[in-house]
């Protein structure tokens, strides 16, 4: 199934939008790893629905049932199986989809690969929902990693052309990274005010909007990775993919790389305190799929959300004639506040997983 993760960490999603339960199984997690579910269900609510207008109406508790892998507050070693139950589905909204697609949505190509037995109802196994057990995954991997030194965190780095303050390559610290953990995640309160609107804006015009989310990990060490298929760079970028309505990921300078020079795009070394270190980070924290010990940094681009309430042009595929659509239902006009704890939760993973993976460890 495409919806495993098979690296250091083992990771099978399961479950679909308006099913009965979506989650998660995790497979060689450390034992004996103390897990604080407070911790957990903080990086939860990061990604829950919102009631100020940026969001879907849509209200999941998502609070996880661990079903086994968790003994005496800390992990066994075997595999941690959390559900996670749906409460508000309104699958009546979706009555049309089951044949006509959605633009930019994966209701067609679900129904070619599975010669129609997908459930359609919400997206299905393709919706967004399904980031909630991942997110849980990450929140679980993310304490794990706070137990070794490393810290990550996330922002909104853009809304369409509106665009926060960067995080500083070379000096970014788990303090900031921890800082954007709550509330409206930016760096800069005046971004925050016109991200705002602009969802506003949109969702009152019955149209979504995309962006960008950047994120960063300090603390890791340097060394750790492998070259080719198995670099840190491929690792993480696998996870963050996983994430519905991403399109694009760039790491360090990322596509800014083409438009310098070499003089200007390489980071020198030097060393202090008897430490290798670079005076740029251009790299992104990784050299040849390995990490440099500079803090990872990559951004992650998300396309406006799919489903919007305007009519469009669209086809019936199980009629094969041509026809015009109007999406039901409740949908983010813009899902990048929601997405930056997935992001982050797909950095959470993979950098468990090159850590499980080396031979240091």
């Amino acid at each position: 199934m495409s919806s495993k993760y098979n690296s250091g960490i083992k990771l099978s999603l399961f479950g679909e939008s308006h099913g009965k339960a979506i989650g998660v199984v995790i497979d060689n997690l450390p034992a004996g790893e103390n897990i604080d579910f407070d911790k957990i269900n903080e990086f939860m609510q990061r990604r829950a629905s919102k009631k100020d207008g940026t969001s879907t109406t849509r209200s999941e508790k998502d609070v996880p049932e661990i079903i086994s892998g968790f003994y005496g507050g800390k992990t066994t070693g075997t595999p941690l199986c959390a559900m996670i139950f749906n409460t508000d589905q309104k699958s009546v909204d979706y009555g049309n989809i089951s044949r006509i697609a959605r633009p930019a949505h994966a209701d067609y190509t679900g129904y070619l690969r599975y010669n129609g037995a997908n459930d359609p109802r919400g997206g299905g196994h393709f919706s967004g929902r399904l980031t909630a057990p991942l997110c849980f995954a990450g929140a679980v991997c993310g304490q794990i990693l706070e137990h070794r030194g490393i810290t990550t965190g996330a922002h909104i780095a853009r809304i369409r052309d509106i665009s926060d303050e960067r995080f500083d390559p070379v000096n970014v610290s788990a303090e900031q990274l921890n800082a954007v953990k709550s509330g409206f995640p930016v760096l800069s309160a005046n971004a925050e005010e016109k991200m705002r609107e602009a969802i506003n804006t949109a969702r009152m015009n019955s149209d979504s909007i995309g962006g960008v989310v950047e994120c960063a990990a300090v603390g890791f060490p340097a060394g750790i990775g492998s070259p080719m298929m198995d670099g840190l760079e491929n690792i993480i970028s696998q996870l963050v993919f996983s994430i519905p309505a991403v399109k694009g990921i760039e790491f360090g300078n990322g596509f800014s790389c083409a438009d310098v020079f070499g003089s200007e795009n390489n980071d020198e070394f030097y060393i202090d305190n008897g430490k290798v270190l670079t005076k740029t980070n251009n790299h992104g924290g990784i050299l040849g799929g390995i990490s440099s010990g500079m803090p990872i940094i990559f951004r992650a681009a998300f396309k406006p959300t799919p489903s919007i309430s305007r009519p469009q042009n669209s086809v019936d595929f199980k009629g094969m004639t041509e026809a015009e659509l109007i999406i039901k239902g409740r949908h983010d006009p813009c899902v990048v506040p929601r997405a930056v704890p997935c992001v982050e939760a797909a950095m959470n993973i993979a950098l468990l997983s090159a850590l499980i993976e080396n031979p240091k460890i």
